[in-house]
């Protein structure tokens, strides 16, 4: 378990290959006037893929993500498993006290999505509390090694978390996370209960009112449902219709959508934008932005065909992962945006924990952290600031300057 620094480096017969591939992609054709009601459209996916061959610069991005992130690799034993060698960024705060933070990131996002809100986390600010920052790839994304056997389940991902936050010397920590983030610290709060002492999300799931709980059920069908609810209604109901076919593919049939990513960079390219644009708030992505969250599936370790597999496996152990209870008395935080991929009614999530914390926001949708960073942070400090219902939950870890 020996800590490694780490600096990515991807060899340059790679970034050759790739705009070798992009120079031979074969495009399909359109319908007229499609727009984004088919998917992303041709000529968005044309211009980013000639800006990725021609004008994008992965070696300005890696030297970026090199000066800012301090990152690291170790091999963490996982039960069953052996080791895996995982990347991680460990950010400590120079605030005596500071409160280990680990940060668990979903798919298709990376260990990218703590750039927004690392720096403010660790310098803390007056009259808030600061945090040891630590996120990691998870397994099979970014550069983190992927697990070779079939069964790599939530409780890997969650003791794959749990021990790393333990080799870095924090006994106790509190936990972050949205998408698979959410079901990874939802686990970790609940099989680690003594050790993760309080969690947040951004994505707030919780099992629906059952027909043989008659009260609950009654209540809920009764209860004033307002405008932001009936609007996050709205919003669940367009991601089953509409955009949750992806979902089924890679929770079923991974492996063979896996070929098309693995082989042609304008297939992941299209894939995933169509995930970052269509599931955040108008957030104004800049193509060069769009091209970072992308290279790094392309050149991960693992190929992206290894980031897939997460659905499939998880799924086989709970195929109702958006309304299933997992219990847990540690201290929860939720943040509500409104444009998030899955809305509920928050009289749902609160019977789903300890709700300690709840903060609505006008505006942001499924990448909290990278589209609206500002908020995100100030609910973090919020929660765990002095007057906040998590304060101290961490013990002698206030976070604060003396």
């Amino acid at each position: 378990m020996t800590e490694q620094p780490y600096k990515i480096s991807i060899p340059q017969e790679k970034i050759d290959f790739l705009r070798k591939k992009l120079e031979l992609a074969t495009w399909p054709d359109e319908m007229k006037n499609a727009g984004w009601e088919h998917g992303a459209p041709l000529a968005d996916v044309k211009r980013l893929a000639e800006r990725w061959k021609d004008g994008y610069d992965w070696r300005k991005f890696e030297t970026a993500m090199n000066d800012e992130l301090p990152q690291f690799t170790r091999d963490i034993e996982i039960d069953g498993f052996g080791p895996i060698n995982i990347h991680y960024i460990h950010q400590k705060s120079k605030v005596p006290r500071a409160v280990p933070f680990l940060f668990v990131h979903g798919w298709p996002g990376s260990f990218l999505e703590i750039r927004k809100i690392l720096h403010p986390l660790v310098h803390g600010a007056p009259h808030y509390p600061s945090f040891n920052v630590v996120t990691f790839s998870l397994p099979g994304f970014g550069f983190s090694d992927a697990p070779k056997k079939k069964g790599f389940r939530s409780k890997q991902y969650a003791e794959l978390g749990h021990k790393l936050m333990l080799a870095l010397g924090y006994d106790q920590y509190v936990a972050q996370g949205g998408d698979w983030g959410f079901i990874i610290t939802r686990e970790i709060a609940h099989s680690y209960p003594k050790h993760c002492k309080a969690w947040h999300t951004n994505f707030p799931l919780a099992p629906a009112p059952r027909v043989f709980q008659p009260l609950a059920f009654v209540s809920n069908i009764f209860a004033h449902v307002s405008a932001s609810e009936w609007a996050g209604i709205e919003r669940t109901k367009w991601y089953f219709d509409k955009s949750s076919g992806y979902f089924k593919q890679q929770s079923t049939q991974p492996q063979t959508l896996g070929y098309g990513l693995a082989d042609s960079p304008v297939a992941l390219l299209a894939w995933v934008y169509e995930k970052l644009v269509t599931w955040s708030d108008e957030y104004p992505w800049e193509d060069d932005e769009i091209l970072n969250w992308i290279s790094i599936y392309w050149f991960s370790r693992c190929g992206p065909a290894a980031s897939l597999r997460i659905y499939y496996e998880i799924v086989q152990e709970d195929a109702d992962i958006f309304t299933s209870h997992v219990p847990t008395t540690v201290p929860l935080g939720y943040s509500y945006f409104p444009k998030e991929i899955v809305v509920l009614p928050k009289r749902w999530v609160r019977a789903a924990g300890n709700v300690v914390f709840e903060s609505d926001h006008d505006s942001g949708g499924h990448f909290a952290s990278w589209e609206r960073p500002i908020e995100l942070v100030a609910d973090l400090r919020k929660m765990f600031g002095k007057n906040g219902r998590a304060y101290g939950a961490v013990i002698g870890k206030g976070g604060y300057a003396s």
